[in-house]
Order: C-alpha cells, then structure tokens, then sequence
C-alpha cells in the first residue's frame, strides 16, 4: 500500500527513534533492576535523545505544524492550529530502562475538522520487537479462534482496572450463555500503551481497558492506529475520545476487536 505523506513520516521517525534508543539503551551497559539511580539515568537519556531527535526533524519536515510532546513544555501555539504532532518520543520508560521490549515509540497527527478523534495519520514502533504499526497499511494477524481459549485482556501490571476486575464473573457468564467461550477472561499484563495495542495487533489479545487515565501522548498513536487498523476504540461509556484538549489528559479508554468490545466496556 501507499501511505500518506504524513503516515509515511510518522513511521519513518518512530523507527529512526527506536533505533537511537535502542543504541542509547546498549551504550549505557548493563543496569541492575534494582538499581533505580541507574535506570532513572537510563530513563532520562533515552527521553532527552529521542525527544531532541523527533523535535529536530519535525521542525524540518513540518515547520507549520504545531507539536504536543511528553518531553517538551506545551505551548498556546496548539490551541488554535489546524495540525497538531502528539508524541511520546519513549512510552515504557520502566520497561526500557530494565531491558524489557514492552516500550513504544508513538507519533500520531491531529487535524481540526477531522473525523472521529481528529487523526489523519499515526504510527508507532516496538524497537525491541522490531515492529511498526502505521495508519493506511493494515496487518494481518491470525487470532486463535475465542471458542478455544480465555477472552484475553491486556492492562496495566500497575493499575489493573479495578472495576473491569470486579465484573470478570458478569462477563464470564455473559460470554459462556452467548457461546462465545467456556474458558472466561485472562489478564496479560504489558507495559507501553503502545505494546498493549500491539498485542492487540498481533493477534495475541483481543481488548485493552485502561480506567485509570493517562495522558494524550500515551493514548493517540495507539488509537489512530488501531480504529484505521479495524479495531473500535473509545471512553468505557461509548464517547468518542477527543483529543488537542487542555488538560491533554484521556479519562479511560477501551481498544477491542469488534466482536468482543460490547463485552468489555462498561
């Protein structure tokens, strides 16, 4: 397929960001878990790289777009522009400084007037796992069929979704009387937002709930991407999630493939 200038861009920056991370990350050497001055230093470099990296390069390649970054002081100059870059130059601090490969790099681009959440183009890369998910090229995955096997749920190992947990029976028994599975729901805990969406991608989860909020950043790529890719994703009550807000901050969200989401939001 051919991609839009924008997603084209997007993919490109989020792989040439993954691999400078991946270089910062293997330069740094060996880091104890435990050690948590080191991994703060890990955390800190990695940001400070990719960050300088994509504000470079998108002030190059779109000098008239306005960008919204973890890693950088919001500015007025999103509020009225018409085309707004919303990154997380590393998504999965935790995870990258403890070599794990549940990180993400995430670069997604709102437009005002455009439908749904206002993304034209997204992408976002898994450095460690050599993966790219990008707006306009949809994958194929093969998704063992529900019948065989648990619903699988992908959160947060930090904030499991409290009350998602409390309804597991509810929807246990909801998915048994529809002969959907006998097997109920299994939790896969994953780091980055964009790692829980990869999974989903993959083929290897089937939702991702998150009731706790987070910020635009975490949220954008991973939704743009997924809803282009065929999932449905929204607030657990069915808004649509709106986004270039002040706060930039996303009360809750649930990503799904479409034959389970009405089992999984609230």
């Amino acid at each position: 397929m051919t991609l839009s200038d924008d997603a084209a861009l997007a993919k490109e920056l989020s792989l040439a960001a993954g691999r400078l991370l991946l270089d910062v990350r293997a330069d740094f050497g060996p880091v104890d878990p435990q050690d948590k001055v080191r991994r703060k230093e890990l955390k800190d470099a990695g940001d400070a790289a990719s960050q300088d990296f994509l504000a470079e390069q998108l002030l190059r390649a779109r000098p008239e777009d306005a960008v919204l970054s973890e890693e950088a002081k919001d500015s007025h100059e999103r509020d009225g522009a018409n085309r707004v870059w919303i990154i997380d130059p590393l998504d999965g601090t935790s995870e990258f400084s403890q070599g794990r490969s549940d990180w993400a790099v995430q670069i997604s681009l709102w437009e005002r007037g455009a439908p749904g959440s206002g993304f034209t183009a997204a992408a976002f890369s898994l450095p460690a796992q050599e993966a790219v998910y990008v707006t306009g090229a949809p994958v194929v995955a093969h998704v063992e069929p529900l019948a065989q096997r648990p619903l699988r749920v992908v959160v947060s190992r930090s904030r499991p979704p409290e009350n998602f947990v409390a309804r597991m029976d509810e929807i246990a028994a909801r998915l048994a009387a529809d002969g959907v599975t006998d097997h109920g729901v299994e939790f896969v805990y994953v780091g980055s937002a964009g790692a829980k969406v990869g999974e989903i991608l993959a083929g290897r989860v089937d939702a991702y709930v998150n009731e706790g909020g987070f910020w635009e950043w975490d949220a954008a790529a991973p939704l743009a991407v997924a809803v282009d890719h065929g999932m449905l994703g929204c607030h657990l009550d069915g808004r649509t999630i709106t986004f270039n807000k002040r706060p930039p901050w996303v009360d809750d969200i649930v990503i799904a493939r479409p034959e389970v989401f009405d089992y999984v939001r609230s």
